[in-house]
């Protein structure tokens, strides 16, 4: 399967319905060792974990981040630097494909729901 093609299957995986994740929760819904994780939180900002007893807990929103950084390294060819400033919002584009991402996942996610729904 391509990188592009795996991401694609990536998007679409719905993120578990609860308040925290873990670094290994993170890494299986990203595809992301711990270690890039780790790394990403020193480069990009707006990576911002809950740390308690020096453990890692990520919300949500840190997950559908993390998902847009790793479509903008991956797939869109930025550096680290590009995705830096892209997200600060330096880019002067549209931001439709800000919110890509968090669009797909919430479709996925009512069209769970509707399935559950139809089976009561």
């Amino acid at each position: 399967m391509r990188d592009s093609e795996n991401s694609n299957a990536l998007d679409s995986v719905p993120i578990p319905n609860k308040r925290y994740f873990t670094i290994g929760e993170v890494g299986k819904l990203c595809d992301l060792k711990p270690h890039v994780l780790r790394y990403w939180e020193q480069e990009f900002e707006q990576i911002e974990p809950v740390k308690r007893n020096n453990r890692r807990y990520y919300q949500r929103q840190d997950v559908l981040l993390i998902r847009q950084i790793k479509g903008l390294l991956h797939e869109q060819g930025y550096t680290i630097s590009g995705a830096r400033q892209y997200l600060a919002g330096d880019n002067n584009g549209d931001d439709q494909t800000k919110y890509k991402q968090l669009l797909r996942q919430t479709i996925t996610e009512l069209e769970d729901l509707l399935v559950a729904l139809k089976q009561v």
